[in-house]
């Protein structure tokens, strides 16, 4: 029945269903987890010349407001996380360290041209009351007071029940597919292991699945794994994204293979060359196509997602000009 209303083959959609709600573990799937209503990838973005970047899919209505008060660290996350709940109700995951800036900057342009995105929000300061000493994290921390720190909003009727594949989704082969696919190389995110996708299920009278690129904090720096060089303006500079395009084809450096600094840990390696290929054969068509989208969004837009961000006028007027740049290269395929 699933797999027939939205299109999956039932081949495809057994995998799906496993990924998505667990099936297979030892973990029995509540009630709740099972998916509900059609699952969603990219929603037509209408107003895109009229959307607000600094504030993104949240608006000015959702920036963190109240006081803030800690309530546990995430020892699990590859970057300092800990969560916290404000005086207006409200619940955040705080995350720390060199991917907060190129992450926010990242969830303006998805949401732009219509995929979902989290509602994240740069802070230079946050006063959180109560918090530790963290196990990780503490040069951004001095006497209460949080430095350089990335909010993602837990929003009321949604829960997250899963992750999804880049390989097997119920999108696999769609232009929707590919344009997330190409949005990725244009940002030079490499990190795209599928556990870095989420799937949301949202609630109401009438239920979706959203599905997202959850963690976006490896962009705009390298092409590949290079510890380090993350929401870096030279680094995205010097990079080499396009590979080239022939036979109705084009191909992406991103991700790129690591370095031969990182051939003496294998299964790292073997993990990286195994996600070279999402940025290969892409269909130029569909390549286009997103490329049009983002062709509607203004130099000014574009800087206040970098704005966003936290980076300087200049460096996001410079990051602005370098995406403007590829913009124009993917439409001239």
């Amino acid at each position: 029945m699933w797999a027939s209303r939205y299109g999956v083959p039932f081949g495809l959609a057994v995998p799906v269903l496993a990924l998505v709600c667990g099936f297979g573990s030892d973990k029995k799937p509540e009630p709740g987890d099972l998916p509900a209503g059609p699952a969603i990838l990219w929603r037509d973005p209408v107003d895109i010349a009229a959307r607000n970047l600094f504030y993104g899919p949240g608006g000015k209505a959702h920036e963190p407001a109240g006081v803030c008060k800690f309530l546990g660290e995430d020892l699990h996350a590859s970057s300092p996380k800990f969560e916290i709940s404000c005086d207006d109700g409200t619940t955040w995951k705080a995350k720390l360290g060199i991917e907060v800036h190129p992450e926010v900057a990242a969830t303006r342009l998805l949401w732009a041209v219509g995929y979902f995105a989290n509602e994240d929000y740069f802070l230079p300061t946050l006063r959180v009351e109560g918090i530790p000493h963290l196990h990780r994290g503490n040069r951004w921390v001095h006497d209460g007071t949080v430095h350089d720190v990335r909010l993602k909003r837990h929003l009321e009727g949604q829960k997250k029940t899963g992750i999804w594949s880049w390989r097997q989704s119920p999108f696999t082969g769609t232009r929707e597919w590919y344009g997330l696919r190409v949005l990725m190389a244009i940002m030079n995110n490499w990190d795209l292991k599928d556990v870095n996708n989420a799937v949301f299920q949202v609630e109401g009278s009438k239920p979706e699945q959203h599905y997202l690129v959850s963690d976006l904090g490896a962009s705009f720096g390298t092409t590949g794994l290079n510890r380090g060089a993350k929401g870096n303006l030279e680094d995205y500079r010097r990079s080499k994204w396009l590979e080239g395009a022939s036979g109705g084809f084009v191909d992406f450096n991103v991700p790129s293979a690591p370095g031969f600094g990182w051939t003496i840990d294998i299964p790292e390696m073997k993990l990286r060359m195994g996600l070279t290929w999402i940025g290969h054969r892409i269909p130029v068509e569909h390549a286009k196509w997103i490329g049009s989208l983002l062709a509607r969004l203004s130099p000014a837009q574009i800087q206040d997602a970098f704005r966003a961000g936290g980076y300087s006028d200049s460096e996001a007027l410079e990051f602005s000009r370098l995406l403007e740049g590829r913009i124009r290269e993917l439409n001239s395929l």
